[in-house]
């Protein structure tokens, strides 16, 4: 990738996450429209993407959030209230940024524009209800009767400012915007004609200042040049504030950022590669996904070499105990790197649901809790659509329209609960709403109109909340913008099957519906329990284990069928992989029982040998084995053999199924 490729890159991610900031800020400037500091942040967010969008040359970008920049600074300067109209035109102004951005080409200038309209008539709209506010728009000069405080800032930039595209003018203009000024070339530094480096910035600006602002607005106007500026920001006494001869302060014209791809390429490379964010190093995901596959490699390497010195000389064995355990700790110390709390997942749905309430008529209000639960950040990513579809559906079908809910005794709003935390080597994910709850005989007779049961099926209320998981189930009356196909909830239970996850319901009649995602931590090394079953050997995933037992003499002559463990007076159903894998070979005298579990269903596996704990490198099963449901990968052994993953969600499902064709079959006879 080119020097100006990286740099493009580089502003890209700030000003994604500028614009996430922006985002919050005005969501909780819809609840909190008198938080002065909520509108500091946004605008503060607004004027960092308008400089650096002019300095690596998106000048559509710099000129768009100039325009949203100054209808705003009116609500900063406390002379327009903070209306939900004007959050709602500054939401879609969020998003035509968001496009300038990511699409230059394709980005609509007519569109922006009727944006920038809809701000100033939300702004002006307020404006004219209350006329004794509105402010005399034509600077005056700055010794006249314009409050605020008197500064004078001199700066000089660093002499390759302009090459690395920094704009002096742009500056100017923006100390201009923050009240009245007067400005004076500094030009004591400019060598001869015949010595100037047409590159080099060698003049320097006296800039007198009046503005209600703080210090620190001051100093934003040059946050990205001053790690190379001389600034000096002091205040003024009435005495040093120039007489009323003085001409007045005219305004500086913006003037299109310096920026080219030219200057950009010449940017220091410590600030092309990394961005430095509280402390933090910025890294390409794919190095992370590079390192963790190394790491993947260098276990099973590892493994390999314990398994060379077993039995063998003391010193090697010693050597391999010590990168053991040195792998061991890389092992963890790159999957924390790849941790990431949910929290930055979570705040992405309050725009989903802002948007919601506005298009459904309900009012709704998102608690969070549990966000620094930390998740790897793969999994995140691809949590992110089920929890969409999770979100849509309890606020489409889940709650209630406000005159019900005022009937039924509840609030005239509704509340979403997003709820994570651990649980064990597992992430439960928790989507709740304050709703109507699930019918589950009204999901019956649809999954029963639809073909999906049978008329005589008899199903328990969790079997029967499953079917709201089958393609093309919807219990919707018609089909809307929100929901009606049958499509979102097949996507969030293929996605977190793919995910080696679970997912449960739990409905309260009049109450609310709970949809719980059961995730592992991590999709790349897990720690595993490696069992033998005849001359296969398998991994079943430690973090589902709950205890290993000898099978009783009774069972173990028995050749087949299903049956039931009696596990300190609690009975487990338990199936024996022999069959499932059809091995010939004979058992093993003494066979033992793994039970695994999932939430409130527990299985006990049948396996010839336990041969102990593995760390498990994932590798995912090739297209020919997509249909293979009870494996959900393979990994490598140490020797170079393969053993496959079980997949503990399929295994409990035919567990269940086992048992209730024996309720069936018990039913029947009797």
């Amino acid at each position: 990738m080119s020097s100006i490729a990286e740099a493009t890159e580089i502003f890209r991610q700030e000003a994604s996450e500028l614009l996430e900031q922006l985002e919050q800020a005005l969501l909780d400037l819809h609840r909190q429209p008198d938080n002065r500091s909520l509108v500091d942040t946004a605008f503060r967010a607004l004027h960092t993407i308008k400089g650096s969008g002019a300095m690596f040359g998106f000048d559509a970008v710099a000129a768009f959030v100039h325009d949203f920049e100054t209808a705003f600074d009116r609500v900063r300067r406390g002379l327009s209230p903070c209306s939900p109209a004007l959050v709602a035109a500054a939401l879609e102004a969020r998003d035509h940024i968001r496009a300038l951005i990511e699409q230059p080409q394709a980005a609509d200038a007519a569109h922006g524009e009727s944006l920038l309209r809809a701000l100033r008539a939300a702004v002006e709209g307020e404006v004219a209800a209350t006329p004794a506010a509105t402010p005399d728009a034509s600077p005056g000069p700055i010794h006249g009767p314009t409050p605020g405080q008197d500064w004078r800032v001199r700066f000089h930039l660093g002499a390759e400012a302009l090459v690395n595209g920094a704009n002096p003018l742009l500056m100017l203009d923006e100390l201009h915007s923050l009240g009245t000024a007067q400005v004076t070339a500094l030009v004591d530094a400019v060598p001869p004609l015949d010595e100037i480096d047409p590159e080099s910035c060698h003049l320097g600006w006296e800039v007198l200042l009046r503005t209600e602002s703080p210090r620190a607005a001051i100093e934003e106007v040059f946050i990205f040049v001053s790690d190379d500026a001389r600034i000096e920001i002091t205040p003024m006494t009435t005495a040093e504030v120039p007489a009323a001869t003085t001409a007045e302060a005219a305004p500086i014209a913006a003037v299109p950022a310096a920026a080219t791809p030219a200057a950009v390429a010449e940017r220091p490379r410590a600030e092309a590669e990394i961005g430095r964010v509280g402390g933090s190093l910025r890294v390409q995901a794919e190095r992370l996904d590079e390192l963790m596959d190394r790491v993947g490699e260098l276990v099973i390497a590892q493994a390999r070499l314990s398994q060379l010195a077993v039995g063998g000389d003391t010193g090697l064995t010693t050597v391999a105990e010590e990168i053991g355990r040195l792998v061991s700790e890389l092992r963890d110390t790159t999957m924390g790197i790849r941790m990431l709390p949910i929290g930055s997942l979570f705040g992405r749905f309050r725009r989903l649901l802002h948007d919601l309430s506005r298009e459904l008529g309900k009012p709704v209000e998102l608690v969070t809790s549990g966000e620094e639960t930390e998740l790897d950040k793969t999994m995140i990513e691809r949590l992110a659509d089920p929890l969409v579809h999770l979100i849509r559906n309890a606020v489409d079908h889940g709650l209630e329209m406000p005159e019900a809910r005022r009937a039924a005794g509840k609030p005239a709003g509704g509340v979403i609960r997003l709820k994570a935390r651990h649980a064990g080597a597992e992430v439960l994910v928790t989507v709740s709403d304050d709703g109507r709850g699930l019918d589950a005989e009204r999901i019956r007779a649809k999954a029963l109109e639809q073909g999906l049961i049978a008329a005589e099926a008899r199903l328990s209320e969790s079997e029967i909340h499953q079917l709201l998981f089958q393609p093309g189930f919807s219990t919707a009356k018609e089909i809307s913008a929100i929901s009606g196909r049958g499509v979102g909830m097949d996507v969030v239970k293929r996605t977190i099957e793919q995910l080696r996850g679970g997912i449960e319901i739990a409905s309260r009649p009049g109450q609310g519906t709970d949809v719980t995602l059961r995730l592992p931590l991590t999709l790349a090394i897990i720690e595993g329990l490696l069992v033998r079953v005849g001359n296969g050997r398998y991994v079943i995933p430690l973090s589902a284990v709950e205890e290993c037992v000898e099978l009783p003499a009774g069972e173990a002559a028995r050749s087949g069928g299903y049956s039931l463990l009696n596990i300190r007076d609690a009975l487990v159903p338990f199936l024996r992989l022999r069959e499932m894998m059809h091995c010939a070979t004979p058992a093993d005298p003494h066979q033992k029982v793994v039970i695994i579990s999932a939430g409130d269903q527990r299985l006990g596996l049948v396996v010839d040998q336990i041969l102990g704990s593995h760390q498990t490198v994932i590798k995912s099963l090739s297209r020919l084995h997509a249909d293979v449901k009870t494996f959900s990968g393979a990994t490598i052994l140490g020797d170079g053999s393969v053993a496959l993953i079980l997949d503990v969600a399929q295994l409990l499902e035919i567990g269940q199924a086992e048992e209730e064709e024996l309720r069936n079959r018990s039913r029947q006879a009797a």
